[in-house]
């Protein structure tokens, strides 16, 4: 393929960040009075965002705007303090990424998380690597919505047949699919072959560096 761009998804697909999130979960849940979840059940909660994250979380019948709210703040609190403290790059991913730029290839980093937490640790696994970072920010639709990954593709002056958009869940295919771009499912991230399957995956991988031979 002649893809001159990549843009990666964060969360499940460069860095393994769910035991961070998941323990921020469940302190704000505590704090409330909420039970917690295990670990591997915050696959599912994890993709769109921390709001709806807050809302899938909490038990039904509270998931009302001032409990959500009040929720999400705590949570912030705690995951700004505590960000990096479980969370590691995937093993071959910065390999993966230093051989991409390698060959000339420009690299991005677009995700649901919000865009302060994604540019701390975009810069702090991966200083230098990527010419765009980019969270949810204020004003820009989020993903599935094809404006963010549009705009990445002009900044980088290459048309979105040339990019190929990475990631680790239905979001991120429908994204790809929705910016008329080809997109690559990851098996190591939160989310199961079927769910890329039935997205429409455009390429699944097993490991990081099965990405290199599509590019």
């Amino acid at each position: 393929m002649n893809y001159k761009a990549a843009i990666f998804d964060f969360d499940g697909t460069l860095c393994n960040t769910l035991p961070d999130i998941a323990a921020a979960g469940n302190h704000a849940l505590a704090a409330l009075g909420f039970p917690g979840y295990s670990v591997p059940e915050y696959r599912y909660f994890v993709g769109e965002g921390v709001v709806r994250l807050m809302e899938r979380i909490l038990p039904e019948g509270h998931r009302d705007a001032e409990t959500v709210e009040k929720l999400r703040g705590i949570y912030g609190g705690y995951y700004k303090e505590h960000i990096d403290g479980l969370t590691a790059p995937y093993a071959g991913i910065s390999e993966l990424l230093e051989a991409l730029a390698a060959r000339g290839v420009q690299l991005a980093v677009l995700s649901n998380k919000d865009d302060p937490d994604t540019k701390k640790l975009a810069r702090e696994f991966f200083p230098g690597r990527f010419a765009a970072v980019y969270g949810v920010r204020p004003g820009v639709p989020r993903k599935p919505a094809p404006e963010a990954p549009l705009a990445l593709a002009a900044e980088f002056g290459v048309a979105p047949k040339e990019v190929l958009f990475i990631g680790d869940s239905k979001f991120d295919i429908e994204t790809a699919r929705n910016a008329g771009m080809d997109s690559c499912g990851v098996l190591w991230g939160f989310r199961d072959r079927a769910e890329l399957e039935a997205a429409g995956a455009t390429h699944i991988v097993a490991e990081p560096d099965e990405i290199l031979s599509l590019f």
